[in-house]
């Protein structure tokens, strides 16, 4: 079975080659990976656009961050009940009244806790490495 034919307009008939040193061609080859592209479409994007937005997702696999997060989750699915508990007409009660005080104090301490932790973590590298020796 044949390859389909691309539209006439879309079909790229015109080439223009030169030539790379190694570390050039390493270069532009790392930058066309990071960007999710072939090295050709890379360079093509480069020329048209004067520039190739390259996005990063930075993922913080700290231990800390993944247990507050769990916390959080927690506490809000009690704060859910509780909502929910009030909007079916449940009556206000001294039980009631503490577990919405405990959430609210649990919310606090992990709010202060992470303040602490950013803390940790704000400033440069050598600061962070550091400040846990």
């Amino acid at each position: 079975m044949a390859r389909p034919k691309k539209e006439k307009e879309l079909a790229r008939s015109h080439l223009i080659a030169f030539r790379l040193t190694d570390v050039e061609y390493d270069l532009v080859t790392k930058m066309a990976q990071e960007a999710g592209l072939s090295a050709s479409a890379y360079i093509r994007k480069l020329l048209l656009e004067g520039n190739v937005n390259i996005t990063y997702e930075v993922v913080a696999d700290v231990p800390e961050l993944q247990k507050l997060t769990a916390e959080f989750g927690k506490i809000g699915s009690n704060l859910n009940q509780i909502a929910r508990y009030f909007h079916m007409g449940g009556i206000r009660s001294k039980a009631m009244q503490d577990e919405i005080h405990e959430c609210i104090s649990q919310i606090f301490d992990m709010r202060k806790e992470i303040a602490e932790m950013a803390g940790d973590y704000h400033g440069s590298v050598e600061t962070y490495r550091k400040q846990k020796r």
